[in-house]
């Protein structure tokens, strides 16, 4: 069952039971996100967005390690022998109630060999705003349903859909360089990008981002902005969209590399207590250009 949000000159297409997923978001027609009818879409790998839970990216060679005990996980990106994304992506989701320009999707998590705790996850779709400054607002809620204190990290991960003259902009603190196993190696200082996203080749995490992304081109100016302070940039030139992805926590910051270091929790993973809970927003804000404004 997909689910089609509209408000003002936005469109917001859901697929819950394909992941929980965005199929597709566009203003007057025009794709914000690399975006397919939620009718035409045959898997989440066509998604215009999927929620990251309950951690983002890798977790190396699919092995959780946590409070000193090993957990191995079904490696879900063949032949990448990590684990990715955790298990929200896959998974369906139910209704939980829908109106003309808002929607909240439901997931609830048994222990199994991609996760092995119970969780419950919560997210909300929310077209507002103007026709000249509208967008689109999403939220969610993780709450742990285990006896005992597990990790927990969440995210999106948006692709946004790439346009001539486009620039992407973001203020960050540092950024950590991936090895050839996809894995992070080693922090590099960096103060985020200010570049044009037509000849970008990047696959990086950024910490201490600020939680305010722009991509600007002569037709839209897109202002990305969220309570999550890690933020994974993936793009490269051949590709036709941008991967923007708002994050709790570094990559593979629940694996070994992670579990060598002083304090895994300075890396974003969050430790959540029976029943506590841990929620996240992020928005998509959109408005015309002064050349579109100018025509």
């Amino acid at each position: 069952m997909s689910l089609s949000l509209r408000y003002e000159n936005l469109v917001c297409e859901l697929k819950p039971e394909m992941g929980g997923c965005i199929a597709g978001l566009w203003r007057n027609g025009t794709a914000v996100l690399q975006s397919t009818p939620a009718a035409g879409q045959q898997s989440v790998r066509q998604a215009a967005s999927y929620p990251l839970l309950p951690y983002s990216n890798r977790i190396a060679q699919a092995e959780l390690l946590w409070q000193g005990q090993s957990h191995t996980l079904t490696k879900n990106w063949l032949p990448d022998p990590h684990s990715i994304h955790g298990v929200g992506w896959e998974r369906p989701w139910e209704v939980v109630s829908q109106h003309a320009a808002a929607a909240h999707i439901r997931y609830r998590h048994r222990a199994d060999a991609s996760w092995p705790v119970d969780f419950e996850a919560l997210q909300s779709f929310t077209l507002e705003g103007s026709a000249d400054s509208g967008g689109l607002r999403l939220e969610m809620e993780f709450t742990n349903l285990a006896p005992h204190a597990v990790p927990a990290g969440l995210g999106w991960h948006p692709f946004f859909a790439k346009r001539k003259g486009m620039r992407v902009s973001f203020n960050a603190t540092g950024r950590w360089e991936n090895g050839p196993d996809q894995l992070p190696s080693h922090r590099l200082a960096s103060t985020g990008l200010d570049v044009p996203v037509d000849t970008l080749s990047v696959d990086h995490c950024f910490e201490a981002w600020t939680g305010r992304a722009q991509l600007t081109d002569p037709q839209l100016q897109i202002r990305i902005t969220s309570s999550l302070r890690h933020l994974v940039v993936y793009t490269l030139p051949a590709r036709t969209d941008i991967a923007i992805e708002p994050v709790s926590h570094t990559n593979n910051a629940m694996g070994a590399w992670a579990c060598e270091k002083p304090d895994a929790q300075a890396l974003g993973v969050i430790a959540l207590e029976p029943g506590a809970k841990f929620s996240c927003t992020m928005r998509i804000d959109i408005q015309p250009t002064l050349t579109e404004h100018a025509a």
